[in-house]
Formats: C-alpha cells, sequence, structure tokens
C-alpha cells in the first residue's frame, strides 16, 4: 500500500536527524484497515518543540516526499498537526509534532516506526490510552437551545443554515451516541454506514432534509425523537435533565409546525 510505502520512506528520512526521537503511525493503520482512499497518520516525536513555528512544521513535512501544499490544524483544535498532501502518488499525511512529553497524552496506542532509546516504548507502558468522549451533561444542557435555534432559522427562511445545522447535530450529538450505543468509539459520523445497526443506521439517515420547510422541520422532529431515545437508553441519574427547557421548545416547535397548515 502507498500508506506503508511512504510511512517507511520517512522513517528512512528521518532516522539520522538528531532532534528526532520518534516516528509513529497511528490511525487506520492501527486496525488494518488501509484501503486506497484512506490517509496515513504520522506522529513525529521530538527533543526540541516544532509545532510553535509552521514554518518547521513544513520544512519537515517537504524532506518526506512530494510535496505538493499542506496547512495546521486549528479547524480541528489542533495547531500541533500539519495536514498535507503529496503527489507521485497523491496521498494525504496528516503530521503530528509533539515533544516527548505531549506523547504522554494520546487516544490510541501508535505503532512505532522510530524510537530512540526506547522512550516512546516506556511512555507507552506507563500511561494509558484514553479516546475523547462526550459529556453527557454537556450535551443535555445544549441540546435544547440548539433545537430552537435551527426552528428560528427555518422560521425565517434560512433553509441552507438550517440544512448545515442538521449536519452540525449529527457530528456532535447523533453519530457519537450512536456510536456509543453500538459499542464503537464515538468518532462523530465516521464509518456509520458500516459499523451501526440496520434500525439505527435507518433513524440517522432521517435526520437528513431536503432543501424545503416541511423536510427541515420533520427531519428536526427525528433528531429529537432520536436524541430522547439516545439519553433514556445512555444516560444515568447523574444527568440533570433540561425538562422545563425541553417542554417550552417544542411547545413553540408545535406553534412553528402549525402555521402553514
Amino acid at each position: 500500500m502507498i500508506q506503508q510505502e511512504f510511512a517507511y520512506n520517512a522513517k528512512k528520512i528521518l532516522e539520522s536527524d538528531d532532534n528526532v526521537i520518534g516516528l509513529a503511525v497511528a490511525g487506520s493503520w492501527l486496525t488494518d484497515e488501509i484501503d486506497e482512499f484512506s490517509d496515513l497518520d504520522l506522529i513525529l516525536v521530538t527533543e526540541q518543540k516544532i509545532s510553535n513555528d509552521k514554518n518547521v512544521m513544513l520544512e519537515y513535512a517537504k524532506k518526506l516526499g512530494n510535496f505538493l501544499s499542506g496547512f495546521t490544524g486549528e479547524h480541528v483544535g489542533e495547531p500541533r498537526l500539519l495536514i498535507c498532501l503529496y503527489d507521485d502518488p497523491l496521498l494525504h499525511v496528516d503530521i503530528k509534532f509533539l515533544t516527548l512529553e505531549e506523547f504522554e497524552s494520546r487516544i490510541e496506542t501508535p505503532v512505532l516506526l522510530i524510537d530512540k532509546g526506547e522512550k516512546l516504548a516506556n511512555i507507552i507502558h506507563h500511561t494509558e490510552a484514553r479516546f475523547p468522549y462526550p459529556d453527557y451533561q454537556w450535551i443535555e444542557d445544549r441540546f435544547w437551545i440548539w433545537i430552537h435555534y435551527a426552528l428560528l432559522k427555518i422560521g425565517r427562511g434560512e433553509y441552507f443554515e438550517a440544512y448545515d445545522f442538521m449536519g452540525f447535530l449529527r457530528s456532535i450529538v447523533f453519530g457519537p451516541l450512536l456510536h456509543i450505543k453500538n459499542g464503537n468509539l464515538p468518532r462523530g459520523v465516521r464509518k456509520m454506514e458500516t459499523t451501526l445497526e440496520t434500525s439505527d443506521f435507518e433513524k440517522l439517515k432521517l435526520t437528513i432534509p431536503g432543501y424545503e420547510r416541511q423536510s427541515l422541520l420533520q427531519s428536526l422532529r427525528d433528531g429529537v425523537l432520536l436524541y430522547k431515545h439516545l439519553r433514556t437508553e445512555l444516560f444515568d441519574s447523574k444527568v440533570n435533565l433540561q425538562i422545563n427547557t425541553e417542554e417550552k421548545v417544542m411547545r413553540y416547535f408545535e406553534e412553528l409546525e402549525n402555521e402553514h397548515r
């Protein structure tokens, strides 16, 4: 696979660099799910911090192959990440630049390609990978206000905003909760097509609206029903349900639905 060829070539290039402590591979490499559509997730661990200087990050990236372009990952909350596209062959490569101390905090246990002095292996042995799970109270405190916001957009006729907002709810609420219900890591809506029970997948598809008022309202209502079902199944008694807010928002929902009947 082109991803493996790239990774092992990167290993050869970086091994002689005195600033490099280690190189590791994460993502689909770990689960043997790499296919022709997969990107490559690299972790580069260095003595001196690199992630505070985009130009140095780019210098390292350009050493590894036929570099086309790249940008840092602030949009996903990770400025230490350089998202790159290489050519010959065309390949998407994510490179996360970490110090040894930063490597201690991780969401998965990567495969080590370079590990000088077994420093990375020692950290892995003494620490635990923890994938971030959603805070159910955080979701509940926001969900009904989000529903009201979507209703305002539909009521005003801003259908594109309402349509896009349904995608936000799938990524932040429905996707992660459905993954948890199905025993998966809560990776947004990734691989929902293959990892959910059929009935759950069909419920999720109902939250995809068309570009008209009634379809937007119906998909939003289906989203509410899905959330309440997941809330019942997953939340424990420690989660404080915003019942009063829910009731007021759903009353407004009904008023908006009845306006054009």
